[in-house]
């Protein structure tokens, strides 16, 4: 059993833990709130620059004829007697024609774009659009041809350069823009086929899908026939939001990706969709390192504490107060150097400055091996490598355990001759004083 001024001595080490983990989430919630502000308002700033999420929904192709409708009205006299009369109007009536193929390529280029503590991905498209629609003959017998007005939708706000439509021969087709489409007529004959190109490049973030949503691929709700979709990008990390369509074929294509949805007659309402790639965000990586903070600063005390009453030292609590500020230290430097810095040199300099403190520290009671094999060590390990693995995400509880599994392997062995009822007991008196501040660690 502990004497009682060791458990006095762990518990005012575990209280100094306690309020390092209450500063920390402080930090913690700053750098949250922070991130999350700046999300809201610079999200909204980077789509006023560069556009939405694109949605390029399919064209759609109709005509229409006016008919008279009868409409029979009942009514009753001044001598209470039914009186009916009948009223003709005219009424137009939409045809709509179906689209029998849709051939689409599109060239995504991403660019990241930072605001304040956040990357939003940020990309360039090229389009290439060419479909085909028909008149079924039954829509219009005996009539030689309609007027068949075309609608190709375009999206509030977004801005489209090079916009062209041309015709099956490489016409070029005069359109009208307005209600968020751009439009063309042209006179079609039954069952004749009506084939147009359009092109564009356009400016959108975060994602790029071919769709109409919960309808699917084709103007009819949950229908389209001979479709070929074919995305290429300058990045390979490309990854589909749940609820889109999987692509037919995919794979690297010269340093991107290439991929192709084919189907000759889809039923469902599913769209194409392809996210990009985003950067890792200095702000909510800084938020989840001084989250993650008390888990390592608790490594770095129990392995110190071992390793010197195995040595039969031990520190002062006050000793351990100003380690904790040095490991508070990196993310607090870290947590404003991103505002400057690109994340790779603000945490190679919070790491630096961080250690340099523990060990100037340490070695002036330590002396410089006790200081670097005590102190040091521990720190790059339970601050630096474990802050490391956030760089990768779905490894940091991996890496965790991993840690603490060699941890205690290390620490079982090194300490498993030692006699802990005489190493606490020296451990109640105080260090010796050294020779000097370089003087080495006995």
């Amino acid at each position: 059993m502990l004497p009682p001024p060791a458990i006095r001595r762990l518990l005012v080490i575990g209280l100094i833990w306690l309020g390092c983990a209450a500063a920390w989430s402080i930090l913690g919630s700053t750098l949250a709130l922070r991130s999350s502000t700046s999300h809201d308002g610079l999200g909204a700033s980077v789509q006023a620059l560069w556009g939405p999420p694109l949605r390029q929904r399919p064209p759609e192709a109709a005509w229409s004829e006016t008919r008279a409708v009868k409409e029979r009205q009942q009514r009753v006299d001044d001598a209470g007697r039914p009186v009916v009369t009948e009223q003709t109007r005219q009424e137009a009536v939409r045809h709509p024609l179906a689209l029998v193929q849709t051939d689409v390529d599109a060239r995504l280029s991403l660019d990241h774009r930072r605001k304040g503590l956040l990357w939003f991905s940020t990309y360039g498209v090229d389009f290439t659009g060419r479909y085909a629609f028909t008149a079924e003959p039954g829509e219009a017998r005996g009539v030689e041809g309609h007027a068949v007005e075309v609608a190709f939708p375009v999206e509030p706000g977004v801005v489209y350069d090079g916009f062209a439509v041309a015709d099956e021969a490489g016409t070029p087709v005069e359109v009208q823009f307005s209600d968020g489409e751009a439009r063309f007529t042209r006179i079609v004959p039954p069952g004749a086929r009506l084939g147009f190109t359009v092109t564009y490049r356009s400016r959108g973030t975060t994602r790029w899908s071919y769709g109409k949503e919960g309808q699917g691929l084709g103007p009819e709700a949950g229908r389209a026939r001979q479709v070929r979709v074919a995305v290429a990008t300058d990045f390979p990390a490309v990854d589909f939001p749940e609820g889109s369509l999987s692509p037919s074929s995919h794979g690297p294509a010269g340093g991107g990706w290439k991929g192709e949805w084919r189907f000759a007659q889809l039923v469902g309402t599913r769209d194409i969709a392809v996210t990009l790639p985003q950067r890792l965000n200095p702000g909510p990586l800084a938020a989840r390192l001084t989250f993650f903070a008390p888990v390592g600063l608790l490594f770095f005390f129990f392995v110190t504490a071992v390793l010197l009453a195995a040595r039969r030292r031990s520190i002062h609590p006050m000793n351990y107060v100003l380690l904790a500020c040095a490991f508070f230290a990196f993310h607090l430097l870290f947590a404003y150097l991103i505002d400057h810095l690109e994340i790779a040199p603000a945490f190679a300099v919070a790491s630096l400055v961080s250690v340099a403190l523990v060990a100037s520290y340490a070695r002036l009671f330590l002396g410089w091996r006790g200081a670097l094999l005590t102190m040091a060590l521990p720190q790059l390990l339970y601050l630096v490598l474990f802050s490391l693995t956030f760089f990768w995400e779905g490894f940091t509880g991996l890496a965790v355990t991993v840690g603490a599994v060699l941890t205690l392997l290390v620490i079982m062995q090194l300490t498993g001759r030692v006699d802990w009822a005489q190493a606490f007991a020296a451990g109640r008196r105080p260090a010796p004083p050294q020779a000097g501040p370089g003087a080495a660690a006995t």
